[in-house]
C-alpha cells in the first residue's frame, strides 16, 4: 500500500501552529496547549458555543436494523464520553438522527435533509454499502463533510467522492488479502463462496478470488444469494464436493437461519468453513442448532469475547458502551452487540473530533468545510487506546481509508478464540486514486 506524499500533507498541516497544539486535545487539554501555541486559547475561547450538530444516519428500520441499533447505542455512549470531557473545542456534541431504512434512496433524502432542514456540521455512521453508494453523491453535492462506518471498498477505491471518509474502520479489500495466506496455509486451497448480491458481497468476491489465486489457490464456486433471503437450503446444492473450504459472509435478520441451515446440509461431513463474523453478528453462539459450528473459523474485526490478553481499553470501551465479556449486553444477555462493526462509530466520533480541533472549524462554511477535509487528509496515525480501542491504525489520507489489524478466531466451546491477528501491512495495497487532486 502506497503512503508516499502523506508527508507533504503532514508538513502542510504542522505549518499551522493551532491545528498542531488541538489536534487530539479536549477542552482539559487546552492550558497545556496554551504553552505549544500561545493563539490557542484564544481561538478556543473565541469560538461560538453552539453545539456541533453531528447527523446520524442510521439504520433503525431495513436489513440493516441489527447492526444500526448497536451503532446507535455505541454512538451514544461516546458522544456521552466526549461531551463530559468538553465537547470538541469547548462545544458539545448535538447528535440528530434519522433512519434511512437501509435504503439507498431514503439514504440520499437523509443526507440532504441533514443538510438543508437540520443544518449540520457533519455527517456520519452509514453502514450498508449499497446505502453509502446511494447517498455519497448527494452529500458531496452538498459539499457535507460524510464519514461513514462501513467495509466495502468504495470509498477506497477513489470511485466517491473528496467529501467521504472511512477512518474508524478498515475496507473488505484490506481484510480479505490479510487472511488468505493464512487461509491457504491452514485450511486449503479450493474455496467455494457464499456471500451477499450487493456491493458488499461483490467486494467479498472478486477482491477474495484475486487474493486466493495469489497463494496458488481458486475460488472454484461463487453463490451470491439475496441479502433479504429468509432461506437458504435451495443454495447449498451448488457446492461442489470438491471443495476444501467454503467462504461465507451473510447479513441481514435471516443470519441464524442461514448458520442452521449450513450444519443440517452437511452434518459430520462437512469441508473446513471459514466465515466473516457477518454472518453471526446479533446472535448467540449458543444458540440451538449451532453445535456445528464447533471448530469453524471466523474474521473478526474486534473479537466479541474478551481475550487473555485484553487491554485496558477494550475493558474501558466494554463498560462504556454496556457489554460483557462475551459480547452480550449487560443489561440483556440475550443481546448480543454487533461487536466487529460498531466500535467504528466510536473511532470515527474520535477522527472527528481531533480533525474539527485540527482545523479551526468554526461553522458550517465552505472555508471551514475545506480546513476540515484537508485537516482529515493529513492524519497518519490513530493510536491504539480508550479512543481507538480495536487497535492501532495507519490512514492514507489520498484515498480516505484506515488500515488495521484482523483477527481470525477459531470457535471453541462455542466461544471465539483469536488464533491469528494480522499485521497492519498484511492488509495494504496500493492506492487506486487520489481524493486530493479532486476540487472542493
Amino acid at each position: 500500500m502506497g503512503h508516499s506524499g502523506k508527508d507533504r500533507s503532514v508538513t502542510k498541516q504542522a505549518k499551522v501552529s493551532r491545528r498542531t497544539a488541538l489536534q487530539g486535545l479536549g477542552a482539559a487539554g487546552l492550558a497545556a496547549a496554551a504553552q505549544v501555541a500561545p493563539g490557542a486559547v484564544r481561538y478556543a475561547q473565541a469560538q461560538t458555543s453552539a453545539p456541533i450538530k453531528i447527523g446520524f444516519q442510521v439504520h433503525r428500520t431495513g436489513i440493516g436494523a441489527a447492526y444500526g441499533r448497536w451503532y446507535e447505542r455505541t454512538t451514544n455512549a461516546a458522544v456521552k464520553l466526549i461531551n463530559e470531557a468538553g465537547g470538541i473545542g469547548g462545544r458539545k456534541i448535538e447528535l440528530i438522527a434519522e433512519d434511512d431504512g437501509t435504503d439507498p434512496k431514503r439514504g440520499a433524502e437523509v443526507v440532504e435533509k441533514f443538510a438543508t432542514q437540520h443544518k449540520v456540521d457533519v455527517v456520519f455512521g452509514t453502514l450498508f454499502s449499497h446505502v453509502v453508494i446511494g447517498s455519497a453523491p448527494r452529500a458531496g453535492e452538498l459539499k457535507m463533510p460524510y464519514f461513514v462506518v462501513s467495509e466495502g471498498h468504495h470509498v477506497a477505491s477513489g470511485k466517491l467522492n473528496r467529501y467521504v471518509f472511512q477512518p474508524g474502520i478498515t475496507d473488505v479489500k484490506s481484510q480479505v488479502i490479510s487472511m488468505a495466506p493464512w487461509i491457504a496455509s491452514n485450511l486449503g486451497k479450493k474455496v467455494t463462496m457464499i456471500y451477499p448480491d450487493f456491493a458488499f458481497g461483490h467486494d467479498h468476491r472478486n477482491y477474495f478470488s484475486e487474493a486466493i489465486k495469489k497463494q496458488g489457490g481458486e475460488a472454484i464456486a461463487l453463490i451470491p444469494i439475496p441479502p433479504t433471503e429468509r432461506s437458504f437450503t435451495r443454495y447449498f446444492p451448488k457446492i461442489p464436493s470438491s471443495t476444501e473450504v467454503l467462504y461465507h459472509v451473510m447479513v441481514g435478520p435471516a443470519v441464524l437461519t442461514f448458520v442452521k441451515e449450513l450444519g443440517e446440509h452437511f452434518g459430520s461431513k462437512r469441508p473446513k468453513i471459514f466465515g466473516f463474523i457477518d454472518s453471526l453478528e446479533a446472535v448467540n453462539l449458543k444458540s440451538p442448532g449451532l453445535d456445528f459450528l464447533e471448530g469453524t473459523y471466523f474474521w473478526e474485526g474486534y473479537p466479541r469475547y474478551a481475550q487473555a490478553n485484553q487491554t485496558d481499553a477494550d475493558k474501558f470501551y466494554r463498560s462504556k458502551v454496556g457489554v460483557d465479556d462475551t459480547g452480550a449486553s449487560l443489561s440483556d444477555p440475550k443481546d448480543i452487540a454487533t461487536y466487529s462493526h460498531m466500535f467504528g462509530c466510536w473511532e470515527t466520533l474520535y477522527v472527528i473530533k481531533q480533525a474539527i480541533e485540527a482545523s479551526g472549524y468554526k461553522s458550517a462554511t465552505l472555508k471551514d468545510k475545506t480546513a476540515l477535509i484537508e485537516a482529515t487528509e493529513a492524519m497518519k496515525t490513530f493510536e491504539e487506546g480508550k479512543e481507538h480501542p480495536q487497535g492501532k491504525k495507519i490512514f492514507n489520507g489520498k484515498i480516505h481509508q484506515s488500515f488495521g489489524h484482523q483477527n481470525i478466531s477459531q470457535v471453541t466451546g462455542s466461544k471465539l478464540k483469536v488464533v491469528h491477528r494480522t499485521s497492519i501491512e498484511d492488509g495494504m495495497y496500493e492506492a487506486e486514486g487520489d481524493y486530493t487532486k479532486m476540487s472542493l
